[in-house]
């Protein structure tokens, strides 16, 4: 296949395939897709990457970017997580009760295009309010080029099996999965309902766990779930028995940091095998900057650059199923970030995987490419 075949062709040096070979020459893409990536000497200093991929956020807080997180006219605010987030009555659940649907899609559809001005391809969102939360992110998403999984949330205002299973199948018809508080925010016999559930449908059944305490890990795990948000407070032993079950997590350092719950156990993630990705989590305490996330691991984490970068792109998109994007190879639908690497920020960087990880910032993007 020659360049002239394809309808757009990139030149640069190219983080190629799930090791992320580094190569320099072009990518050849055509109907969304990548027809071949050849390897040949060019003068390009572009550097192609693979898009990132959010794999834990709540939009929906897009209402309230900047709450009180400590002194506020004259009285000290603790940034605590219950406060915060918890429901029915964290700030967040009072916030988003008192907002209108108007404005709750439209800073929903802002934070997606901010997903996509610095380089994220693909997220994921624990969307509260039931059914309703979930058409609102739809109508968000609804003029924008960008693959997402929405995970929903009953609305928390069944309490019996009957009406809870009425209301998860109507959901569960909108969504893509369920993506639950923790397991002591919620009845366990109503969290086993909603986890048969959603098995029985082949969708996904995601759960906060091990964020505050370790306390309700047990019954996280007891149910089954596809995927495990946070476990910054797991042991060494509960990282083995989630390993043991070949269970993936998501991790939120950043947000971690802001709400005070402490730092995930990453290296004992990755040293039995985890497959652990990130997410920015509540955008009322963080952006939706997945470089920021990426610098934040590198630096504080000391995490070696390659995992970091996984973890970000390759990981999240094999975790929640996006079987048709990854890494930058022949027969993937596209989804990459084209980077300035002659920019002031990134020029003269020697390894591009560290480069990348380390400094990169949004100001380098050329181009984010996702048919």
């Amino acid at each position: 296949m020659s360049p002239q075949s394809c309808e757009q062709v990139i030149y640069g040096n190219i983080l190629y395939g799930e090791e992320l070979s580094l190569l320099q020459g072009y990518v050849c893409i055509r109907d969304g897709v990548i027809r071949e990536v050849v390897e040949e000497q060019t003068h390009s200093d572009n550097i192609l990457i693979p898009g990132f991929v959010n794999s834990h956020t709540h939009i929906g807080d897009s209402v309230c970017k900047d709450p009180c997180l400590g002194k506020c006219e004259n009285f000290v605010v603790k940034p605590d997580l219950d406060a915060l987030v918890k429901p029915p009555d964290g700030l967040k659940h009072q916030i988003l009760s008192q907002t209108s649907l108007s404005s709750l899609v439209s800073s929903m559809h802002v934070s997606i295009m901010d997903m996509l001005a610095t380089g994220t391809t693909a997220f994921a969102d624990f969307r509260e309010s039931g059914v309703k939360g979930v058409a609102a992110i739809k109508e968000a998403l609804s003029d924008v080029s960008i693959r997402y999984r929405i995970l929903g949330r009953p609305s928390g205002c069944n309490t019996s099996p009957e009406a809870l299973e009425y209301e998860l199948s109507m959901l569960l018809q909108e969504a893509d999965g369920l993506g639950m508080s923790g397991a002591d925010d919620m009845d366990m016999a109503l969290l086993e309902q909603a986890s048969s559930i959603t098995k029985s449908k082949k969708k996904i059944f995601a759960i906060h766990a091990a964020e505050k305490s370790r306390i309700d890990l047990e019954d996280a795990l007891s149910l089954d779930p596809d995927l495990l948000i946070h476990l910054t407070q797991a042991s060494k032993d509960d990282i083995r028995t989630v390993a043991s079950r070949s269970i993936p997590v998501v991790v939120c350092p950043r947000s971690n940091f802001i709400t005070g719950v402490g730092m995930p156990p990453i290296k004992d993630m990755l040293s039995e095998g985890i497959s652990v990705s990130v997410g920015t989590d509540n955008v009322m305490l963080n952006s939706v900057n997945m470089f920021s996330e990426m610098e934040f691991l590198s630096k504080v984490f000391r995490l070696n650059d390659r995992q970091v970068f996984k973890m970000c792109t390759l990981n999240g998109a094999s975790n929640l199923g996006f079987n048709d994007i990854g890494p930058i190879k022949e027969g993937c639908s596209t989804g990459i970030i084209v980077l300035n690497g002659a920019s002031n920020n990134l020029q003269g960087i020697q390894d591009i995987v560290a480069g990348v990880v380390r400094r990169a910032r949004p100001d380098d993007i050329l181009s984010v490419i996702n048919n």
